[in-house]
């Protein structure tokens, strides 16, 4: 599941996804269909790493949402998968307020570093776990670092578009993804993947 692998898989598919966003706005069924198998998964990580077993819940109220305001969108279809990960993200937000579980801030929103250098290493140490493995890790990062992994790997967005989804500046999104990617390196070269039950990340420490 390193970036590296699953971001160019999903580039491949944006234009494919363009097309039918195109489609579906014109109410080709079928084509809403096919918009749906390109997004949902990566869509599905994302909220499992928000609100762990209530991902699926959440991503129907998501896509409910994203088919009554379909018309409303204007853009290609990597515009499309961040367009459908605010609304996704906002869905979570709502249902972890409506759980009590506040998600924490965190002083790396303020981070605005733009730390450069290939993430090669941590590409590699992710793609050595399932999704599932991977995603329990996540879980146990800060927020900012935990969602910022999540858009860039998971749900393949570039920096510019995680940083709209999460209202930040780009270098803040590159910046935490960086450190998140660095922190889960470390734990899988000391600790491995450890057995702690699931945790979504209002709860993380």
């Amino acid at each position: 599941m390193g970036r590296g692998g699953d971001t160019r898989r999903v580039h491949a598919h944006d234009g494919e996804l363009g097309a039918a966003v195109a489609r579906a706005q014109e109410g080709d069924e079928a084509a809403f269909t096919v918009m749906y198998r390109l997004v949902q998964p990566g869509l599905l990580g994302y909220l499992r790493g928000l609100v762990g077993d209530d991902a699926e819940d959440v991503a129907s109220d998501a896509w409910l949402e994203i088919a009554r305001d379909l018309g409303r969108f204007k853009g290609d279809g990597a515009g499309f998968r961040g367009w459908s990960a605010t609304i996704a993200r906002h869905r979570a937000l709502d249902h972890l307020r409506r759980q009590k579980v506040r998600p924490r801030s965190s002083a790396l929103e303020q981070d605005v570093l733009d730390l450069p250098g290939p993430q090669s290493t941590h590409d590699q140490a992710l793609e050595s776990l399932s999704t599932e493995q991977a995603l329990e890790l996540v879980r146990g990062l800060p927020r900012d670092q935990a969602e910022a992994v999540l858009l860039r790997v998971i749900v393949g967005l570039d920096a510019p578009s995680a940083a709209r989804v999460l209202g930040k500046r780009p270098g803040a999104v590159r910046t935490a993804a960086h450190r998140g990617l660095k922190r889960l390196a470390k734990q899988l070269g000391v600790a491995g993947v450890t057995d702690d039950g699931p945790r979504t990340l209002g709860e993380s420490k």
